[in-house]
């Protein structure tokens, strides 16, 4: 008897479920403390950091919580005694704010990256538009990933928030993108053109 009350109650307690779902994350990587070059800047020049994917166990809300995952921690693995760097992403290395919020009226996903206590460490060989450009391009490659397979579009833009007089260009480097999903109704392997 007390084993079913006990079984009764329980069933009427909630419960949060939430799905897993591994994805490829997308992060903005620092390579100091390598001999390693990454990325290219505009010029065609490397950089010492690079967009970089790894999996990533993923729960809660999609896309927010997917983007806020960019700025996660970042620990590069190693076999070497001699790297020692315990922190890679840019974003956290730099001391920028990443939030996330979506603006019902236009359906628009918005990404704000808040460069006020934005400071980049002196082993870091980089200009504070050439690490947003980083972290902008890792959520792109992480959003485009995961929803370029659906059917489902994704409007969303970059914010610049907390720019002081030295950096206030950084606000121009905010844009708008847009993820286009399969249409439902296309065959696999077929394209707009028939082919």
């Amino acid at each position: 008897m007390r084993t079913e009350i006990l079984a009764v109650l329980l069933g009427c307690l909630p419960v949060a479920a939430s799905t897993i779902e591994v994805v490829r994350l997308f992060q903005p990587l620092s390579l100091h403390g390598t001999d390693g070059s990454g990325d290219e800047d505009e010029a065609g020049e490397p950089l010492q950091a690079a967009v970089m994917p790894r999996p990533f166990a993923l729960g809660g809300a999609i896309p927010e919580d997917l983007v806020k995952a960019v700025a996660r921690p970042c620990e590069i693995g190693t076999n070497s005694p001699g790297y020692e760097v315990q922190e890679s992403n840019l974003i956290i290395l730099c001391g920028i704010g990443l939030a996330v919020s979506f603006e019902e009226e236009s359906e628009t996903l918005v990404v704000t990256f808040d460069v006020k206590e934005l400071s980049i460490p002196e082993d870091v060989d980089l200009t504070a538009r050439q690490v947003l450009k980083l972290s902008i391009r890792a959520v792109q490659r992480s959003l485009e990933d995961y929803f370029s397979h659906g059917e489902h579009t994704l409007k969303w833009k970059v914010a610049i928030t907390g720019t002081k007089d030295g950096n206030a260009s950084l606000k121009n480097m905010g844009k708008e993108f847009l993820i286009a999903g399969k249409k439902q109704d296309d065959p696999p392997g077929v394209d707009e053109d028939g082919g």
